[in-house]
């Protein structure tokens, strides 16, 4: 039984990897690649699953991308500042812990990228009306049908699975996916 379910949980992430669209994905690749061209900043966010993800991928895209090189990535997750999203979570609210941190820092022409599984997160959804509102560009890497996220970006990346956990690991694939990439065109 522990094999099958194994076999069957993997061919479905398959499924769920293989029902990207390849166009939306070249498009945030070269997103990626016009922020690192144009001295850019990125900015990744997401809750749970996906907060750690966003993590993740800033790590690969500041040490993994741009190590070795004169010029590097901008790269800064949302998530990684506890003091400051517990300030906002407790202070103001926990919808405006990702919305507060872009005030600071996002100039127009930056890249902002979601990450939600449902595309429904309030946070995440604000975050990403503010950063249209200021010029900037917006990713929504989502799951399931897209969820509000997924017409609120400029450029949604959609794994088309009903399974949080498939959604999950099809992001990180996607994004592991980006950085090697990255690595070889730039």
């Amino acid at each position: 039984m522990i094999q099958e379910y194994l076999a069957d949980y993997c061919a479905g992430l398959s499924k769920a990897v293989e029902g990207v669209s390849r166009e939306r994905f070249d498009e945030f690749i070269h997103l990626l690649e016009d922020a690192y061209h144009q001295d850019r900043q990125v900015f990744f966010m997401g809750n749970g699953g996906s907060g750690s993800t966003a993590s993740h991928f800033i790590c690969d895209l500041n040490k993994g991308v741009s190590y070795g090189r004169s010029k590097r990535f901008r790269g800064t997750s949302l998530n990684d500042n506890l003091a400051t999203i517990t300030a906002y979570a407790n202070d103001v609210a926990y919808e405006d812990v990702f919305v507060e941190q872009l005030k600071n820092f996002l100039q127009p022409g930056d890249l902002v990228v979601a990450i939600s599984g449902s595309g429904n997160s309030r946070n995440v959804l604000k975050a990403i009306d503010y950063a249209n509102s200021r010029g900037a560009h917006t990713v929504g890497l989502c799951g399931f049908d897209g969820g509000k996220l997924a017409a609120a970006v400029r450029t949604p990346v959609l794994v088309p699975v009903r399974d949080m956990q498939k959604a999950e690991d099809a992001h990180l694939i996607l994004l592991h996916v980006a950085m090697q990439l990255l690595c070889a065109r730039l």
